[in-house]
């Protein structure tokens, strides 16, 4: 069991390494970079509290997208200009700064979504040097370096779309901008290549949202209207299924601009823009029932377009 930091025993270490399933108690959530920082930091999800520093990413960039992650190792896409294509990498069981992994396929910014398997890694929408709304989606093994080769495309190009939805089998990508804010919900098979396909409609058009998943339930939060006005509503789906979102409950106060993770029971959603300002607030909330988040704790930063990923999340379970 880990101790009261979150530290791993050996033969914890040795289970994660093997990729044998922790328990969900073990799942460790990481918070990584945004706007102006590198810092990474982590929580021990099943317990409440505030996050203890874990290390630093490999650059400092205006946006830490992607946080998609094996049971072992996370890797977080970094950028300020469209033109950039960086993969930093940590391993998350151990404390220590992130190491470069490679580059996506195209260059882009504008918060590209991640989603995750227990070996692939998916990259999807953003901003890139030609395309103001992408729908380029590419993919990395996680347990390797290198980079990044196309998957496919989305239905819709678009940028500040929700992600962190994913179960072992299907990733799934909500709302984003267009032009025109978007309500659009679509879904990808993560163990094969190809195009995206419909799943639905969220309950609301926004932008900046953020999401976190169980086995079977994703949740999406947040994010900001067409009036550019914060919101603090959560909805979900059943992941195996096609359908449109349902209400699930509240955040505390408004937010956008977040990121999200899980364990198997319980999804956080820690910084961002939480009431107005920035924010180094942690909620949570438990996935299987509906019902308003609840004070987690704090992170160790306040920012903003940060990167989260945890060694228990939905695709992994």
């Amino acid at each position: 069991m880990p101790n009261y930091q979150g530290v791993w025993s050996l033969s914890e270490q040795y289970q994660n390494a093997s990729g044998w399933p922790l328990p969900p108690d073990g799942t460790r959530g990481v918070f990584a970079g945004g706007q102006n920082s590198n810092v990474i930091d982590f929580v021990t999800i099943a317990s409440a509290g505030n996050a203890t520093d874990f290390g630093d990413l490999t650059e400092t960039k205006n946006n830490t997208v992607g946080g998609v992650s094996s049971s072992t190792r996370g890797v977080f896409a970094l950028s300020s200009a469209a033109s950039d294509n960086t993969l930093a990498y940590i391993t998350i069981a151990s404390a220590g700064n992130a190491t470069d992994f490679g580059d996506l396929s195209v260059g882009r910014r504008n918060k590209v979504g991640g989603n995750s398997n227990s070996t692939r890694g998916v990259f999807a929408g953003g901003q890139s040097a030609s395309v103001s709304y992408e729908d380029v989606i590419d993919y990395i093994t996680i347990a390797s370096t290198g980079n990044a080769s196309d998957f496919g495309n989305l239905t819709v190009g678009r940028r500040q779309g929700g992600s962190g939805i994913n179960s072992g089998t299907r990733g799934v990508f909500i709302s984003g901008i267009d032009g025109s804010f978007l309500n659009t919900i679509d879904y990808i098979t993560i163990a094969s290549t190809g195009n995206a396909t419909d799943f639905g409609d969220s309950t609301s058009s926004v932008v900046s949202n953020f999401g976190a998943a169980s086995s079977t339930r994703g949740l999406n939060g947040g994010g900001m209207n067409s009036s550019y006005d914060d919101l603090n509503v959560i909805e979900y789906i059943t992941i195996a299924s096609t359908g449109n979102a349902t209400d699930f409950g509240d955040f505390t106060a408004t937010r956008a601009q977040c990121a999200g993770t899980s364990n198997p029971s319980r999804a956080i959603f820690g910084g961002g823009e939480v009431g107005g300002s920035v924010s180094n607030v942690i909620e949570f909330v438990t996935i299987a029932s509906t019902g308003n988040a609840t004070d987690f704790g704090d992170r160790t930063v306040s920012a903003v377009f940060l990167g989260a990923c945890s060694n228990g999340h939905g695709g992994l379970q």
